[in-house]
C-alpha cells in the first residue's frame, strides 16, 4: 500500500496533491480503497522530502547487510549484536546511573528529514528546548521501559523571555560523589552555537533535576572531569558570544565554599561554581578536550590540537606543559581512554580516533612521554571506545567526518566499515568484529551496562533516516552488543557487596556462591559521555587477600587518586574473563 501511494505521489502533479480521493483512483480501486490511498499519501506529503518508504527501505537494507556481514563472526570469538529497539530520545548525551538505569538526553527536533539539521542550534525561544528520558533495562525494550524526566523550565538570555525545558544539549557532564550527574552549559539559540551558563544536577535517586547558580561564563562544547576531592572541573567551550569565542576560564563545582555532596540526601540546589587561578587556553578549535584524572592526582587535558596538552593540579591550581602529540595534527571528535594499570589507578591515556586518515593510536604516560601504539584497521572519527570488565577495549560507532558517513555530508548512506566494531586485547592488538545495525557518527554514544553488555545509541540523523514510524514518539534507537566474554560459559556469581561507602586502603568482604571460579575482582567506573568524549572511564583490579567459604576479602584501592570518590560497578571474573553481574559500591 505505501509503495502504491508513493508511486501516485510521484506520478501526480503537485497541484493535485490536495487530500481528496481522485476520480481515477475511485474508478480503478473503488471508493474505500481509494480513500485508504489518500490517507497514506497525506501522511507521506506531511513528512516532507524524506519519505517513510525511504526510512523503512534503509532500515531493511541495513538489517540485511548486518546479517550478511555478521555470519562470518562467531559470537564466541567476536561477540554479537543481540538486540535492536526503538527509543524516545536521540541520546546525544548518556549516563549510566548507579540505580542501574540509563539517562538519555538531547533536544526537541526541528526536522524529520535526515538530510537537514534537526537540532535547534540557531533557534530562539521555546522551540530551543532540551529533553531527557530514563531507560530501565530491567523493564525490557518497549516504550514502557522509558520514563520522561523533563529538565526544569527556565528562561535563557536569548531576548525572548520565553520559558522552555533547559536547552542543555552540547553541554558537558560528569558524576558527583553521591552518584548525581552535574551538567554544565548548553545552547542559547544563536551565533552558530552560543554557550549557556546553565548549571544543573540530575538526581538518580529521586529521578529529578535541580538548578544551580549560573556559571561565570557561557559554554557550548565544554568538558568536565571529577578531581580526587570529588569536585568537578569545567573547562573550555564557546561563550555566549557564539561559535569561535572560546573561554580559557576553569570553573569548579561546587565552589570551595560549599561542601562536596557525598550523601544522597545532599542535593546541590542554587550552588555556585568558583574559578581556578590557572586557565586552560585550549582555543576555539578545541571543542570538548579530553580530561582524565590519573593516579598522580592531576587532571590531564588533551586538546584536539597537537600542541595543546597540559596537566592541571587542582590543589595548587597550576598548569604544566606536556609534549605535543606526535601526530602533529588537529584531531576532531574521537576517543581517548585511560588504560588499566592493575591494582592502581591509571597512569597513561590512549588517544585514538578523530582523524580519518590516521589509524594509529597514541599513548601518553603521566610522566609526559608519548609513544605510537598499534593501529586500528582504519582511521575513523566520531567513534566511542569503552573499557570493558576484562580490561579489553571496544570501539563502536564512527564515521568519515562530522556529518559524512563516507558518501558526502548529510547523506545517510554509509561505508559499511564504519559499522564494524574493533576490540583491543591485553597485548594492544586490535581486530575487526561484527557490524552494528545503524551507522552512528556525530552524537553517537555507548556505555557498559552492569550485566557486561554494551548499550549503543545516538546519532540523530541516522536514527531519523531509519525510523520505522516517524510520526510516533519513538524516534531514537538502541542496539545491545554482547562481548565475546558473554559467550564463554556461565557467569560467576556476585551475591553480596557492602551497601555503605568503602574506605580507601582497607579490606572488605563480598559474597559469592561460586568462589572456586573467581580469579579476579575489578572496579569499572560508570560513564557519562557525549561527542566521543568520556571523562569518567576507569578500570582497577582489587586484590583478593582472603578466601573463606563463600566469602572473598578484597583490598580497596590506596587513595582517591586511584579511584575518585563515587560509585563503581564491582565485577567478579573467571579465568576466561566472564564477568558476574555487577554490584554497585561507593568510595569516599
Amino acid at each position: 500500500m505505501l509503495a502504491a501511494a508513493a508511486a501516485l505521489v510521484t506520478a501526480v502533479p503537485a497541484a493535485a496533491h490536495d487530500g481528496s480521493a481522485r476520480p481515477e483512483e475511485k474508478a480503478a480501486l473503488g471508493a474505500e480503497h481509494a480513500q485508504e490511498h489518500t490517507k497514506v499519501r497525506e501522511q507521506l506529503l506531511k513528512l516532507g522530502g524524506y519519505s517513510q518508504l525511504a526510512r523503512i527501505d534503509s532500515l531493511n537494507s541495513l538489517t540485511r547487510s548486518q546479517a550478511d556481514v555478521n555470519a562470518r563472526f562467531h559470537p564466541k570469538a567476536f561477540g554479537q549484536f543481540a538486540e535492536y529497539f526503538q527509543s524516545p530520545d536521540f541520546a546525544a548525551h548518556i549516563a549510566m546511573l548507579p540505580t542501574g538505569k540509563v539517562l538519555l538526553f538531547s533536544f526537541e527536533r526541528m526536522e524529520t528529514d535526515p538530510t537537514e539539521e534537526p537540532a535547534p542550534t540557531n533557534t530562539l525561544g521555546r522551540a530551543n528546548a532540551g529533553r531527557a528520558f530514563l531507560w530501565d533495562p530491567r523493564r525490557g525494550t518497549g516504550a514502557a521501559a522509558f520514563t520522561k524526566v523533563t529538565p526544569p523550565e527556565l528562561v535563557v538570555p536569548d531576548g525572548t523571555g520565553e520559558k522552555r525545558p533547559a536547552p542543555f544539549f552540547c553541554a558537558g557532564h560528569a558524576f558527583l560523589p553521591n552518584g548525581m550527574v552535574g551538567v554544565f552549559g548548553g545552547n542559547l539559540g544563536y551565533g552558530g552555537g552560543a554557550g549557556a551558563k546553565l548549571s544543573l544536577v540530575f538526581d538518580p535517586w529521586t529521578e529529578s533535576w535541580s538548578v544551580n547558580k549560573d556559571m561565570e561564563v557561557g559554554r557550548w562544547y565544554p568538558s568536565v572531569a571529577a578531581a580526587p576531592d570529588g569536585r568537578l572541573l569545567i573547562m573550555s567551550g564557546h561563550t555566549d558570544q557564539g561559535w569561535g569565542t572560546s573561554t580559557s576560564v576553569i570553573e569548579r563545582f561546587p565552589a570551595k565554599s560549599h561542601p562536596v555532596p557525598f550523601e544522597k540526601t545532599l542535593i546541590p540546589k542554587d550552588v555556585p561554581t568558583d574559578t581556578l587561578r590557572v586557565d586552560a587556553p585550549f582555543g576555539a578549535d578545541s571543542d570538548y578536550p579530553h580530561l582524565f584524572t590519573l593516579r598522580d592526582g592531576k587532571v590531564y587535558g588533551l586538546g584536539r590540537h597537537a600542541t595543546r596538552q597540559w596537566a592541571f593540579d587542582p590543589v595548587a591550581e597550576t598548569r604544566t606543559d606536556l609534549p605535543a602529540r606526535p601526530d602533529g595534527v588537529h584531531r576532531g571528535y574521537g576517543s581517548a581512554v585511560p588504560l588499566p594499570a592493575g591494582l592502581r589507578g591509571p597512569d597513561s591515556v590512549l588517544v585514538l580516533g578523530g582523524d580519518r586518515d590516521d589509524p594509529n593510536t597514541y599513548r601518553l604516560t603521566s610522566g609526559g612521554g608519548w609513544e605510537k601504539q598499534q593501529p586500528r584497521a582504519f582511521g575513523r572519527t566520531q567513534d566511542d571506545t569503552l573499557l570493558l570488565p576484562d580490561a579489553s577495549l571496544l570501539t563502536v560507532n564512527g564515521a568519515y567526518g562530522i556529518r559524512d558517513y563516507g558518501n558526502g555530508d548529510y547523506n545517510p548512506k554509509s561505508d559499511l566499515k564504519y559499522r564494524q566494531i574493533e576490540t583491543r586485547n591485553a597485548l594492544g592488538e586490535w581486530k575487526l568484529g561484527p557490524a552494528q545495525r545503524l551507522p552512528r557518527g556525530y552524537h553517537s554514544n555507548a556505555v557498559v551496562l552492569p550485566d557486561g553488555r554494551i548499550m549503543v545509541t545516538g546519532d540523530e540523523l541516522q536514527q531519523l533516516a531509519n525510523d520505522p514510524k516517524i510520526d510516533d514518539d519513538m524516534n531514537g534507537s538502541v542496539e545491545i552488543f554482547e562481548p565475546a566474554y558473554l559467550h564463554q560459559g556461565s557467569r560467576p556469581a556476585l551475591d553480596r557487596a557492602p551497601d555503605g561507602p568503602l574506605r580507601y586502603d582497607t579490606a572488605f568482604n563480598v559474597g559469592t556462591s561460586t568462589p572456586d571460579r573467581v580469579k579476579k575482582a575489578v572496579l569499572l567506573a560508570p560513564t557519562t559521555a557525549t561527542h566521543s568524549l568520556n571523562t569518567s572511564q576507569r578500570h582497577l583490579e582489587l586484590g583478593i587477600v582472603k578466601r573463606q567459604g563463600n566469602s572473598l576479602r578484597l583490598q580497596a584501592p590506596p587513595s582517591a587518586n586511584d579511584v575518585p570518590p563515587g560509585y563503581y560497578m564491582l565485577f567478579l571474573l573467571d579465568e576466561n574473563g566472564v564477568p558476574s553481574t555487577a554490584k554497585w559500591v561507593s568510595f569516599r
